[in-house]
């Protein structure tokens, strides 16, 4: 079976660096594919990929060595099922609040004796090799999301479950918790206090601690505080950010102004 490199990398103790993919386009999956990223995580949660959309984008990440990971909409066994099935290598699961839920995506994405998950690999087969069935349950990732209060007061319970790989830190929903208007690169101290705890638990229980953020400020932050699983940024944001810098850039050299039409 093709090694899980960034799994294996979370086991020898490394950090890890990878991207959020939100726009529903194989090309450009690919084209952040080749850019050198660790993993990419397809977000099914939130915004306007569908599942046809999530297969496409794991094939376009397969030209590369980047490991292909999926955030699922639900604690769901079905749709966990499907993503695993399609040759994702990580599975994201969000708003996991205690043990029984972590326990239910562990069932959902390991097979027997450790799981439930029902034998029917399809594509992962043609991604991760004809003996995928026999060592999947080593080499596919479970990342539980870690972001509310109730998760927080059960973490030791969640990161105790077997098969638990990565707890991740969805700092927005994480401020809604603690009483504070969602924010992605949180400056609270408090906030921050929050996840430095969190990252001191899943080092004791063996679990690779990730934070999701939005800038190579906060990208840099956590890594050197210790996070294994760190998110650069959006696909999205990346184009955004990059358009916008160079157009303001190019407006300024220039003296350009932008120009509405006519009422």
């Amino acid at each position: 079976m093709r090694p899980n490199t960034t799994l294996r990398a979370w086991r020898a103790g490394k950090s890890t660096i990878g991207a959020w993919l939100s726009i529903p386009s194989a090309h450009a999956t690919e084209s952040l594919s080749h850019a050198g990223f660790d993993w990419l995580c397809v977000d099914m949660q939130h915004g306007i990929i569908d599942y046809g959309d999530a297969v496409d984008m794991m094939r376009a990440i397969s030209t590369t060595d980047t490991m292909p990971f999926v955030r699922v909409p639900w604690n769901d066994p079905s749709i966990i099922g499907k993503v695993l099935d399609a040759g994702a290598y990580g599975v994201v699961v969000p708003l996991i609040n205690n043990r029984a839920e972590a326990e239910r995506a562990v069932w959902a994405a390991k097979y027997p004796p450790m799981g439930g998950r029902s034998s029917g690999p399809a594509r992962a087969t043609l991604y991760a090799g004809a003996d995928y069935q026999d060592h999947a349950n080593d080499e596919t990732a479970l990342i539980v999301m870690i972001e509310t209060r109730e998760g927080i007061d059960n973490l030791d319970d969640i990161l105790s479950v077997p098969g638990v790989d990565c707890a991740y830190v969805g700092p927005s929903d994480l401020a809604y918790a603690l009483g504070m208007k969602p924010t992605g690169d949180n400056r609270d101290e408090g906030h921050q206090q929050v996840c430095m705890e969190i990252m001191a638990a899943c080092k004791k229980h063996g679990v690779a601690p990730g934070m999701h953020t939005g800038s190579l400020e906060f990208t840099t932050k956590w890594l050197k505080a210790g996070f294994q699983m760190v998110t650069l940024g959006s696909d999205a944001g990346f184009m955004r950010a990059k358009a916008g810098a160079d157009l303001a850039a190019a407006r300024g050299d220039t003296g350009t102004v932008a120009t509405l039409p006519e009422a």
